[in-house]
This record gives C-alpha cells, structure tokens and sequence, in this order.
C-alpha cells in the first residue's frame, strides 16, 4: 500500500480532553512508515459539546450545528498537523474537490460542508489520489449488527456489503451523528466502488492492515 487514507475520527482525537498518549503514538508511527497518508480528522467531543451547546440556547439549527462540527474538525487537524512538523504539507485541506498539492509525506484534511461528516471527506479524497480502501480508526473495533451499547447481545461483522451497512446506519445524516460511517459517505463509496475498513484505534492493528497482514476490524465493500 503506498498510499492509504484514514479517517480518523475525532473520539480518538479528543474523546473527553485532548488524547496526548494516543496522538503521540500514532504520529510517530505514520513517521516511521514507508507510506504517504491523507489524514482526514473528526471533531470528537469538542464538536459535540459546542453542538449541545448551541441546542440548548437556540435549538436544532443544522447548518450552523454542522459549521461548529466542521470547525472542531478544523482545530483538530490543525493540532494533528502541527504534531507531524515539516513532514506534512503546509495548511489543512477543507476542499477535497479542489486542486491539491501533494508532495510531502502527510496530507491532513478537516471537514468541508454541511450535511456530511469527514466520512464524505475522506471518500473524495480516497477517489481523487485512486486509493481504493478507506481506513476508518474511531473508538470502535467492528461494526455490529446492532448498538453494542444498547443491545450486549449485539455482534460483530467481520465483512459487510455497503447495503448492508446502510441497513444498519440508515441513509440519512444529522450534526453530531455517531456512527461506524456516515450514511451520505457510505452511498457515495459504494457508488465509487471503494471498500472501508473500520479497525479501531490499536496501532499495531493499523500496522497489520498496512502491512497486509490479519487484522481486527470489519472490511465494508
């Protein structure tokens, strides 16, 4: 794989503060590989606290609740970005339908607009550079057949068709929706023939699946 995309999602980010351990691990391994990455980061709980906010005084709003989103997207690319050093290219891609320049060894994009989540983002940019898989690292390991928070009972997928998975999480978007993969990106990688795999947040999980080795997640084609 010599170039891969991973959208990372903002609980790993900042699941309650800043996740210190887990960004200096991670930025030293994608150092460390022979790989070129486009990181596409979430917001995590800062978008959701500013989002809750924002309900509370002047109730559901969904362009601006989705603006605060992409914002803390924003700052957590920004913060991800200024981690990786000269290594990544200057400035945060929030447009994955203009004209990018990539040289160095790091992209690292934020959200874009309404109405998705980095999900959407990270397929865009996934067809533009041709990478066919989308790696998804969240604060999941699997995506289950059902909420494994509501239902113990529920189980692990190991493989998953796109119409499946959207059986599960539905078709539709709405700010601060937490799931394994934004409904609107998942219609779209299915239409682009993309494949994902939602692997959680283990390093050397990453590594497996990098180095082409078996790994623990599910694979949605």
């Amino acid at each position: 794989m010599k170039n891969a995309v991973i959208s990372l999602g903002g609980s790993l980010i900042v699941p309650d503060g800043i996740e210190i351990a887990f960004l200096r691990k991670f930025s030293s391994f994608i150092l460390s590989r022979e790989e070129r990455f486009i990181i596409i980061c979430g917001g995590g709980k800062t978008a959701r606290a500013y989002q809750d906010a924002l309900r509370s005084i002047i109730g559901s709003k969904d362009d601006m609740l989705d603006w605060i989103g992409i914002y803390a997207t924003k700052l957590n690319a920004f913060l991800l970005r200024s981690i990786l050093g000269e290594e990544a290219e200057e400035g945060i891609v929030s447009d994955p339908t203009k004209d990018i320049a990539w040289k160095r060894k790091v992209l690292v994009a934020s959200g874009w607009k309404p109405g998705r989540s980095t999900d959407y983002d990270a397929v865009l940019l996934a067809k533009k550079f041709r990478i066919s898989t989308i790696i998804n690292m969240s604060n999941v390991n699997y995506v289950y057949n059902s909420d494994p928070a509501k239902n113990k009972a529920a189980e692990p997928l190991k493989e998953l068709k796109w119409s499946g998975l959207r059986k599960i999480i539905g078709d539709k978007w709405s700010p601060g929706l937490n799931m394994p993969f934004d409904p609107i990106a998942a219609i779209k990688a299915e239409k682009l023939g993309l494949k994902a795999a939602i692997i959680g947040s283990n390093i050397s999980n990453l590594k497996a699946l990098l180095d082409g080795n078996k790994f623990i997640g599910t694979v949605i084609s």
